[in-house]
């Protein structure tokens, strides 16, 4: 047996840890609901995620919350944001921890700052973009987590936004026109 299963074994057979990793009644079988730390400008998992116009950052996966949420940190380096979409089965939750930001959801336009957040339901057609004059920084959170998080694994390693409306369909979004003119 290697050390760090030794280890962790031990660690995990304790009661607080069993409890942590509880979800829903059931065990998630994954380690990360013990409290660990996920530090600023660091991935959940050490790995490395852009779309192009932003960096991203994974801080809770899907795996870890029984499938319940998936969040992520989009620091977005240039303006521009993603193709006009929905998400049948997933409500996005987004939180502006620094820019500027537009968004349309169904027929409202809005406006986001520094510590506003906006509810975008599932089935509702959204498209955001950052369009201050310094970097942004968003909070974005999926629930259930579906599919996003291998979205942004996948094309976050492409570098680029998929170009295709038939190549984000299997990831649980349905592109519903292009992005925000900035």
């Amino acid at each position: 047996m290697r050390r760090r299963d030794f280890v962790r074994m031990g660690v995990l057979s304790s009661p607080g840890m069993m409890l942590a990793q509880t979800v829903q009644g059931g065990q998630t079988g994954k380690p990360g609901l013990d409290g660990a730390v996920v530090k600023a400008e660091h991935d959940r998992l050490g790995e490395a995620h852009t779309l192009g116009f932003s960096k991203i950052q994974f801080k809770t996966t899907g795996d870890e919350t029984g499938g319940l949420l998936f969040v992520l940190e989009h620091q977005n380096l240039l303006k521009g944001g993603p193709f006009r979409h929905l998400h049948p089965d997933q409500d996005e939750w987004m939180y502006a921890m620094a820019g500027e930001y537009r968004v349309e959801i169904g027929d409202k336009k809005l406006t986001l700052g520094p510590g506003d957040s906006v509810l975008m339901p599932r089935k509702v057609p959204h498209v955001w973009a950052q369009v201050g004059e310094t970097p942004g920084k968003l909070l974005v959170a999926f629930t259930p987590a579906g599919n996003m998080e291998a979205f942004f694994r996948d094309f976050g390693k492409a570098g680029k936004m998929p170009t295709e409306a038939a190549a984000v369909l299997p990831y649980g979004l349905v592109r519903t026109g292009p992005p925000l003119t900035i």
